[in-house]
C-alpha cells in the first residue's frame, strides 16, 4: 500500500501550490515524519521558505527554519514523489466565472511528471464535476497513463481558515473522495496521519467538491441576510450591530453579523457553484442574490462615509481620508479579493486618493495587486475620516482618543470616522462628539 510506503519512508509526498492552505498541510505532514516535497512555480517565495521565512505567517519562521520540507520550484522534483496534492487557488474572472487556469496548469505539471502507481489528491475549490471532466483528462494527456488503471485521483476540499489559530488542520474534520473504494482507504489513511479529529469519507468526487462550495456560499447568503438587513436598518437609525446582540440571547441565533465578504473562499465559491447549474439549465434565485448584495458593500461603506463628510461641512474631494485595514480579514496577511479594495475604488470616484494602512502585509505586494501605496500608521496626520475596515490587533488596541491624535487639529463635530467592523460601543462614539457611523 502507497499509504504504508508513505509512513516507512520508501515513498514521497508533494504538495503543489504553497500558499495559505498549501503550506500548513505540507508542513504537517513533514511533521509526522513523511519525507515531503513542496512546489511552487514562485521561485521569490521559494526562496523566502528555504531561508526560513514564512511569507503566509501560517506556520510560522521558527518553524519553517526547523521542517525538513524539501522546497523546489523545479517541476522535474515531482518524479520522486507518488502521493501528490494539489492545492492551488481557483479564483473567477471579472465576469464572475471559474477562473480555472491554476489548476490546469498544476495538473499539467503533475501529469508531465507522474509515475505509476501515483495518487493525485486535489484540494482546489471547484464545482462539481471539474475534477472528473476537466483535471482527470489532462493528468491523461500529460503523462500518457489511464486515470483507474496507471494512477488514482481523489478529492479533499480544504477547510483551512487563514489567520485561525483555533481552527486548524489538524482540528478540523477533513472530507475525503476517490473514484474507487480502495483509493478512498489509502488517501483516508494517509489523511488520518495528520487530522486528529478524523476525516469523513463521501461516495464520490462530485458530492465532495458540492460540499466546499455549498459549506461557503451558506456562509455568504447568511451574511448577505445581514448585510441587507443593515442597509434597512440605517434607513430606519437603528444599530444592526445592537440588534444582532439582541437576536443572539436566543439560543438558535446563528450569530452572523454584517461586514465585508472578501477572501479566496466565500467570496469565490458561490460563483463556482452557480456556473455549473446554470449549465445545467438552472439558474439560481438565492445564491447569486447574496453575492450581488455581498459584492455591493465596499461601496455602501464608501457611500456612507462621503454622506457624513459632507453632513461634517467636509468638501469630501479636498478630504483626507484614512483606511485602516487592506487585508480580507484580520490578524492575516491575505488580501485575496478583498472588498476594502472596493471602497478604494468608490472612493476614487469621488476624486478621493485614499491613504491607506496595515501592518500585516507586504508593500511590494499590496502595490502590485491592488496598485496602492501603503503608509505606516505613526505617518499619518491631518485626517479628516478615518475608515476602520479590518479588525488587526492594532487597530482594536487604539481608543477613540487614540484614534482623535490622526486627525487634522479642528472641533470634533468636523471629525468623521466609520466603524464597519463595529468595534466601539455606541456610547463611547457619541461621547466622542465625532460624526460616526457604524456597519
Amino acid at each position: 500500500m502507497l499509504y504504508k510506503d508513505l509512513k516507512n519512508g520508501k515513498e514521497k509526498l508533494s504538495l503543489i501550490g504553497l500558499g495559505y492552505v498549501g503550506m500548513p498541510i505540507a508542513h504537517a505532514f513533514a511533521k509526522k515524519g513523511l519525507h515531503v516535497i513542496g512546489f511552487d512555480l514562485n521561485n521569490e517565495k521559494i526562496e523566502l521558505y528555504k531561508s526560513g521565512v514564512d511569507p503566509t505567517n501560517e506556520i510560522g519562521d521558527e518553524e519553517i527554519k526547523k521542517t525538513k520540507i524539501q522546497f523546489t520550484s523545479d517541476e522535474s522534483d515531482l518524479k520522486r514523489a507518488k502521493f501528490h496534492i494539489i492545492a492551488v487557488p481557483t479564483p473567477v474572472n471579472t465576469d464572475h466565472t471559474p477562473d480555472l487556469t491554476p489548476v490546469i496548469g498544476a495538473s499539467e505539471i503533475v501529469g508531465r511528471n507522474l509515475v505509476p502507481g501515483s495518487i493525485i489528491v486535489y484540494e482546489s475549490t471547484v464545482y462539481p464535476g471539474c475534477t472528473e471532466d476537466v483535471c482527470i483528462p489532462i493528468l491523461e494527456k500529460n503523462s500518457g497513463m489511464k486515470c483507474g488503471v496507471d494512477f488514482k485521483v481523489g478529492y479533499s476540499p480544504e477547510r483551512i481558515n487563514p489567520g485561525d489559530k483555533i481552527h486548524r488542520l489538524e482540528n478540523i474534520h477533513k472530507i475525503v473522495s476517490a473514484i474507487d473504494l480502495e483509493s478512498l482507504e489509502e488517501i483516508k489513511s494517509v489523511y488520518d496521519l495528520v487530522i486528529e479529529v478524523g476525516t469523513h469519507s463521501v461516495s464520490n468526487l462530485r458530492t465532495a467538491e458540492a460540499v466546499k462550495v455549498v459549506e461557503n456560499s451558506q456562509r455568504d447568503i447568511n451574511i448577505a441576510f445581514m448585510n441587507e438587513l443593515a442597509m434597512v436598518f440605517d434607513k430606519m437609525n437603528i444599530d444592526t450591530n445592537e440588534v444582532v446582540d439582541g437576536m443572539n440571547t436566543k439560543w438558535n441565533a446563528l450569530g452572523f453579523r454584517p461586514g465585508l465578504v472578501g477572501g479566496h473562499c466565500i467570496g469565490v465559491d458561490p460563483y463556482y457553484f452557480t456556473y455549473e447549474a446554470e449549465k445545467l439549465g438552472y439558474h439560481s434565485q438565492i445564491i447569486l442574490n447574496g453575492r450581488i448584495v455581498n459584492d455591493s458593500m465596499g461601496a455602501y461603506v464608501a457611500n456612507a462615509a462621503i454622506k457624513k463628510m459632507i453632513e461634517a461641512g467636509q468638501a469630501p474631494k479636498k478630504s483626507r481620508v484614512v483606511i485602516l485595514g487592506l487585508t480580507f480579514k484580520e490578524n492575516c496577511p491575505d488580501t485575496r479579493n478583498s472588498k476594502v479594495d472596493d471602497i478604494i475604488k468608490q472612493l476614487n470616484k469621488y476624486g478621493i486618493e485614499p491613504t491607506v494602512v496595515d501592518p500585516w502585509v507586504s508593500k511590494i505586494d499590496v502595490k502590485y495587486e491592488y496598485r496602492v501605496e501603503l503608509t505606516d500608521i505613526d505617518e499619518v496626520k491631518d485626517a479628516d475620516c478615518i475608515i476602520v475596515a479590518v479588525a488587526h490587533d492594532e487597530f482594536r488596541s487604539m481608543c477613540l482618543d487614540d484614534l482623535k491624535k490622526l486627525y487634522r487639529v479642528c472641533p470634533d463635530e468636523d471629525k468623521v470616522f466609520i466603524d464597519v467592523k463595529g468595534l466601539y460601543n455606541i456610547s463611547d462614539l457619541e461621547a466622542s462628539g465625532m460624526k460616526w457611523w457604524r456597519l
